[in-house]
């Protein structure tokens, strides 16, 4: 698995302890990694990510809520609920291809969540890129 492949791994579950443990992300950061088998590039990104995208969950969750017809932002299973906040905030930074920010959303929840999660989440995301990161033909 690559640097970043395992960093948004271990972003996600940064955010994940940051959500349910209501502590600061940089708290469970420190935490995280006290002891760590992983190369420092993996860490460094996983912590960026898992910082970015936790400062920007608030309008994260806006976007979520406007995407998630029919769902309230509470009734969204948590781990769905960070993938989306973090997929959100790596799709805003445009360092990497959007379809790889999407698949790797994907496989996430496939490993972690739900087996209704990934058509849920795809849902969401693909309906968000359309409308607002596809520039109209």
């Amino acid at each position: 698995m690559g640097k970043r492949t395992t960093g948004r791994k271990l972003a996600m579950q940064i955010m994940y302890q940051t959500d349910i443990r209501k502590e600061p992300v940089t708290e469970v950061i420190e935490s995280f990694f006290k002891e760590t088998l992983y190369v420092e590039a993996t860490i460094e990104w996983a912590s960026r990510l898992a910082k970015g995208a936790w400062e920007h969950h608030e309008q994260s969750d806006v976007i979520i809520s406007k995407y998630a017809i029919d769902w309230e932002i509470d009734r969204i299973n948590p781990i769905d609920k960070n993938i989306l906040r973090m997929a959100l905030y790596e799709l805003k930074m445009k360092e990497t291809p959007m379809r790889v920010i999407l698949d790797e959303a994907i496989e996430l929840s496939r490993e972690y969540s739900t087996e209704e999660s990934p058509k849920f989440l795809n849902g969401i995301l693909g309906n968000y890129v359309k409308k607002e990161c596809l520039p109209e033909s």
